[in-house]
């Protein structure tokens, strides 16, 4: 992986706002103040946008200024298919086919922003494609509908990536994009080859996943990681912490594998630091990403891979305490 690309969702380094704190425990950022902010980190070369929140039709041309003063890559827009009370009984699932023929509309529109500001890069977080209750749902029909909605998004444009975010539960109590296998299973049905998945540490502890195994799964099955999404979190909730602070063996492990599978994507941070200063949670972060991949590149493989190979949990535990402690010589 040599050293990873790293950028922010630039709304991670303002003032995130939470259900009981909607106005936000700080004060609200600029668009201009999160570039600054977002720009000072050091190894930062790229940015992630919402739309709504951060661009939209009439800032356009600003972006594209603060995106060239910054020097700055934009790497993905997420559109905005959850916070908009439109798409709260679904988007590419909604039961009224206008409403899925909107969220196709709103997303293509977002591919030519996104190609016209230098981006490559749809990352569709589906957080309102789910249901509440049982009986509430078509399970086929509306995974159908899904799968339909994304293939028309992917075939605007076969040289642009869409990459489906899956994530648990949030807003909906289930979501259909719920977790690597479910997700991979509506990807590989579609059949594209530009059509992938953005894989976020948090999500996939809350679905009980090992997120080392995941990546290998996507790579395993038609290299379909298109995007990581970093965070920490104890796996109830979507914590949204920083990298590395409840979960330190597991991204180990999973920059390894990151390393190991040849991934070669932007990883970004995507955290609420709600009561933290929002640039300084961040940087945290970045620091610790950038820890996992100097010390995995530092790491003999053919000792790692031994371990790997042995499959003896002692072994795993001494080069753990090597790695972590010092305790040895790798």
């Amino acid at each position: 992986m040599g050293n990873s690309k790293l950028s922010v969702i630039l709304g991670n380094v303002g003032a995130c706002c939470d259900r009981y704190m909607s106005g936000g425990y700080q004060p609200q950022p600029t668009v201009e103040q999160l570039f600054e902010k977002v720009a000072s980190i050091e190894g930062v070369t790229g940015v992630e946008l919402v739309s709504n929140w951060h661009i939209n039709k009439d800032n356009h041309e600003q972006v594209r200024g603060l995106l060239k003063s910054h020097k700055l890559e934009l790497v993905s827009i997420i559109p905005d298919h959850f916070g908009t009370p439109k798409w709260g009984k679904g988007a590419f699932t909604s039961k009224n086919p206008q409403i899925r023929k909107d969220a196709v509309s709103y997303t293509k529109e977002l591919i030519d922003v996104a190609k016209d500001l230098g981006g490559n890069l749809i990352s569709l977080w589906p957080g309102q494609d789910g249901y509440d209750y049982h009986f509430q749902a078509d399970y086929i029909k509306e995974r159908g509908w899904f799968e339909e909605g994304v293939q028309a998004c992917a075939e605007y444009d076969k040289n642009f990536k869409i990459a489906v975010e899956y994530k648990p539960k949030e807003p909906r109590i289930r979501s259909y994009a719920s977790t690597v296998y479910a997700t991979l299973l509506m990807v590989k049905e579609i059949g594209l080859s530009n059509v992938g998945i953005t894989m976020d540490f948090g999500h996939a502890i809350m679905g009980y996943e090992n997120a080392a195994e995941s990546v290998a799964v996507l790579s395993k099955y038609g290299d379909k990681l298109f995007h990581m999404h970093m965070n920490d979190a104890f796996g109830l909730w979507d914590d949204d912490m920083i990298c590395g602070s409840v979960h330190t063996v597991a991204f180990f492990e999973l920059f390894y594998w990151l390393k190991k599978t040849g991934y070669s994507g932007f990883i970004s941070t995507d955290q609420y630091p709600y009561r933290e200063d929002g640039k300084a949670a961040v940087e945290e972060s970045i620091k610790w990403m950038q820890l996992f991949t100097e010390k995995v590149n530092e790491l003999p493989s053919s000792e790692v891979e031994a371990v790997i190979n042995g499959g003896d949990g002692v072994e795993v535990s001494r080069l753990l305490r090597k790695w972590m402690f010092g305790q040895g010589a790798l």
